[in-house]
């Protein structure tokens, strides 16, 4: 071949290439991205919830955490709880704010001297210092009060245990001692014979609420009934609030039933008191120019 042909070889050659590539550089232009849908895009701030509709922090609080990590080896004071009451431990309580408990049980029933056993319905969350306290109180307090009445104690009444939310219910007011699984809410006790006592009830037996009021005033920190004010007309509440110097609150009027007075017998008519004669009148003239 000549040197004029190779250069023409040379020459298709080089255009061919170009050909070839020119496509191949078009389709390597970066194609448009999709839009997402509903017109969210990368980098747009989030979705704010209106505060009216978000759910209080308290809320999320109503019952202990669920949390993957094995739960922890009993505490002493749920090994000594768990020889005399039936109880779960729940470890750790965590919870917004101040609220929760470093140790704490669901307290079932209590284990009286004699084996029987006393339910708490519904069982209660506490920490175990409280719990350990209630089923105390139970045992030697409660219980032997109970049999005065002739039939043993076989149930609590619970209205509340752990529950963060500020006192009485009050949002933004000072935590309550049910947000540190604290505090007890006792409603009334149940006989084994099917009685019921509650213990706001004027016409419960007083004895027995003496005795309750009594023990529950000297081993607890706070003590509310009827009588301290409205939100504890119906039960009774009690904790183990740490104060300075150890001070404590006892504030339950423990009532009687009021006797309506008796009907007195009618006065007979001869006894029944006349009104006082009318004064004098002066004379005649006098009471002519009276109108």
């Amino acid at each position: 071949m000549t040197q004029y042909g190779k250069a023409v070889l040379v020459l298709l050659a080089g255009l061919g290439a170009s050909g070839v590539a020119a496509p191949q550089h078009a389709s390597a232009q970066p194609l448009k991205r999709a839009r997402p849908p509903h017109g969210y895009s990368r980098g747009a701030p989030p979705i704010v919830i209106p505060q009216q509709t978000a759910p209080p922090q308290e809320a999320f609080a109503s019952f202990p955490e669920q949390e993957a990590a094995p739960a922890a080896a009993p505490s002493p004071c749920d090994l000594r709880l768990a020889a005399i009451a039936g109880l779960r431990p729940l470890g750790k309580l965590v919870a917004p704010g101040e609220c929760g408990a470093a140790d704490a049980v669901l307290l079932e029933t209590v284990t009286l001297p004699d084996k029987s056993k006393v339910a708490i319905a519904p069982p209660a969350t506490l920490r175990c210092e409280m719990a350990q306290a209630v089923t105390a109180w139970l045992r030697e307090a409660v219980a032997p009060a109970a049999q005065k009445l002739g039939a043993p104690l076989r149930r609590l009444d619970n209205l509340g245990s752990y529950e963060c939310r500020g006192r009485d219910r009050v949002r933004g007011a000072t935590l309550s001692e049910h947000g540190r699984a604290d505090a007890l809410d006792v409603h009334d006790f149940r006989l084994g014979n099917g009685r019921i006592i509650v213990l706001a009830d004027p016409n419960a037996p007083k004895d027995f609420r003496d005795a309750v009021r009594d023990s529950a005033c000297a081993r607890f920190s706070t003590v509310l009934g009827p009588g301290a004010d409205s939100e504890h007309a119906e039960h009774v509440h009690i904790d183990l609030e740490e104060r300075r110097n150890n001070y404590k609150l006892c504030e339950w009027d423990v009532r009687e039933p009021v006797i309506e007075a008796q009907a007195k017998a009618p006065i007979p008519l001869d006894q029944v008191p006349l009104p006082r004669p009318r004064p004098i009148e002066g004379n005649a003239t006098n009471t002519s120019k009276r109108r």
